[in-house]
């Protein structure tokens, strides 16, 4: 089962990862002013979040990896759709 963590002590609050997430998985605590992992289930294992993060506070566990997903350009607009 996947698990995703934010490293409270290294995220900045930037919210990155709330607009890049095509799931909504995050919401922002605006008590600590960091982003917490809301709805997992919704994660489609993208990793978007983990590649656009300043400080890598994001890490996840037991995911799927697909080689080239993020670096392909011509393979990332065929996904468009999907996501």
């Amino acid at each position: 089962m996947l698990e995703m963590t934010i490293h409270e002590k290294a995220c900045r609050g930037c919210r990155l990862c709330l607009e890049v997430c095509p799931t909504d998985c995050f919401e922002f605590d605006e008590e600590s002013r960091k982003a917490v992992v809301a709805r997992i289930a919704s994660c489609i294992e993208c990793l978007s979040c983990a590649y656009i993060c300043p400080s890598l506070a994001i890490t996840h566990r037991n995911h799927h990896v697909v080689k080239n997903f993020y670096r392909n350009i011509q393979f990332s607009r065929r996904m468009g759709k999907f996501l």
